[in-house]
């Protein structure tokens, strides 16, 4: 047996390193799925609540407003889409329920996904309302 020299030497120090960088990434976000996961002091997590108010809410939706939506979360990447979708849809489901209101319409869609997404997502929301000839002027102060 000899001494891991040349070539094989920085492969395998680099594969430690990329491995140790994915097992750090993975545990990044399995950490913040646990701290959703968490009771608060209601006894609920936020996760709970969110698919409380998608499932109280599925009711209020129509065909336009789940397109709208489904167009809305098209600029995500396709690997977080379904998570978006349902975090979003949690939102508009929350402020549906709060407001009382019959339906959710076009206004309660764009309004909830402003509100659910963080604020570096908002230019790629402007764009897909611009793409789609809506106004934003009455959204502003949601920005």
């Amino acid at each position: 047996m000899g001494q891991l020299t040349g070539w094989f030497l920085w492969f395998i120090l680099i594969w430690i390193f990329a491995f140790a960088g994915a097992m750090a990434i993975g545990g990044f976000f399995m950490f913040r799925k646990f701290l959703k996961r968490m009771p608060k002091d209601d006894g609920k997590s936020v996760m709970d609540w969110e698919e409380y108010y998608v499932n109280e809410s599925r009711h209020l939706w129509g065909d336009d407003e789940k397109a709208l939506l489904e167009d809305l979360v098209s600029p995500v990447p396709e690997l977080f889409r379904d998570v978006a979708r349902h975090k979003i849809a949690g939102k508009i489901g929350e402020l549906a329920l709060n407001e009382k209101v019959p339906k959710i319409t076009e206004e309660l869609v764009i309004r909830g996904y402003i509100q659910a997404t963080p604020k570096r997502d908002h230019k790629f929301l402007r764009k897909k309302l611009f793409e789609n000839r809506i106004d934003v002027a009455p959204y502003e102060h949601l920005f």
